[in-house]
C-alpha cells in the first residue's frame, strides 16, 4: 500500500492538521500509466483512533494497512486528540471536530483522491473515543456511511449517566461547556442514545452496524446487553454483535475486530 502523511490549514480546527491516508497500490499486472490513469473510484474506511491517541496509532498498532491492501481501500485516520469528537469552540481558536469531519476532510478527501463519495462504498470505525465518534457521526449522520463498527464503546444515554453519575459523566458532560446550559447538551447531537430514538422514529434508513469488544472489558462489556436491548427496541436488524473471551480493552481485540468488521460489511478481498 501507499502510506500519506499530509498536513493541510484547517477551517474547522483553526490549525495545521495531520492527516494519515493508506491509498491501493499499483499491482505488479498493470503500468503506471494504466494504473493511475484509470479514474477508478475505491471505497473509503473512515478510521477514529482513541483517547490519548492521534492517526497513527492504528498504523504502529494493527494490520490496518494489510488489511486495506488486500481489499484496495483507502483508509482514512484523522487526528481528533482528546475532543470525544465534539465541537469545543472554546478551546482556542475554535476545534470543532465534529464539523471537520464531514464539512472538510471528506470533501477533501473526495476531491484529492480516487476516493468513492458513494455511500454504499463508505465506512466508519473507532476504538473506545472513536467507538463513541462512530456512533455520533452514524447516528447523526446515517446518511453518509453504509456500515459503522462500534468497537468497545456503547451508545450514551445523557439522561440515564446523570443519575447515575461516576467518572464517564464527569468526563461527559466537560463538553456542556460548548453549550448554553447542561440540559442544551443534554439534547444535543452528542447524546446518541437519544439521536438513535429519533432517527428511528423519522425511519432513516440505518449504516450496518458492527458491535464489539472484549468479554474481559470491564469498561464496556457489562452494558453490551443494554445496547442489545436498544437495537432490538428500535427494530435495527442490520447489527453483528462480536466479542472475544479474555480480551480487555486492548489492541489485540481491535486488531482482530477490525478486520472482522471489514469481512462484515462485505468489503471483498481482491489479492
Amino acid at each position: 500500500m501507499a502510506l500519506v502523511r499530509f498536513n493541510f490549514q484547517s477551517h474547522y480546527l483553526g490549525n495545521n492538521h495531520e492527516v494519515g491516508v493508506i491509498l491501493p497500490d499499483k499491482p505488479f499486472s498493470k503500468t503506471p500509466k494504466e494504473f493511475y490513469g484509470s479514474g477508478e473510484k475505491y471505497k473509503v474506511l473512515w478510521l477514529l483512533h482513541g483517547t490519548f491517541g492521534d492517526y497513527s496509532d492504528w498504523i504502529r498498532k494493527t494490520m490496518i494497512e494489510v488489511y486495506a491492501s488486500e481489499r484496495n481501500l483507502i483508509v482514512v485516520m484523522p487526528s481528533a486528540m482528546n475532543s470525544n469528537y465534539a465541537n469545543w469552540e472554546s478551546f482556542g481558536t475554535g476545534f470543532n471536530m465534529f464539523d471537520y469531519l464531514t464539512e472538510e476532510l471528506m470533501p477533501a478527501i473526495y476531491g484529492w483522491f480516487p476516493a468513492s463519495d458513494k455511500r454504499e462504498d463508505n465506512f466508519i470505525a473507532g476504538l473506545s473515543m472513536g467507538g463513541r465518534g462512530t456512533c455520533v457521526y452514524a447516528f447523526n449522520h446515517p446518511e453518509l456511511f453504509g456500515g459503522a463498527a462500534i468497537l468497545s464503546a456503547n451508545p450514551s444515554d445523557f439522561n440515564v449517566m446523570k443519575k447515575t453519575g461516576g467518572y464517564m459523566w464527569e468526563r461527559m458532560k466537560k463538553s456542556a461547556i460548548n453549550f448554553d446550559s447542561e440540559e442544551d447538551f443534554i439534547n444535543s447531537y452528542q447524546n446518541t442514545v437519544k439521536v438513535l430514538r429519533e432517527q428511528a422514529a423519522k425511519g432513516v434508513k440505518f449504516p450496518k452496524f458492527f458491535i464489539g469488544c472484549g468479554e474481559a472489558d470491564e469498561l464496556i462489556y457489562g452494558d453490551l446487553e443494554n445496547t442489545k436491548k436498544l437495537f432490538n427496541e428500535l427494530n435495527i436488524k442490520e447489527v453483528e454483535y462480536y466479542t472475544v473471551p479474555g480480551l480487555k480493552h486492548e489492541w489485540r481485540f481491535w486488531n482482530i475486530a477490525i478486520e472482522k468488521a471489514l469481512d462484515y460489511f462485505g468489503i471483498e478481498k481482491v489479492v
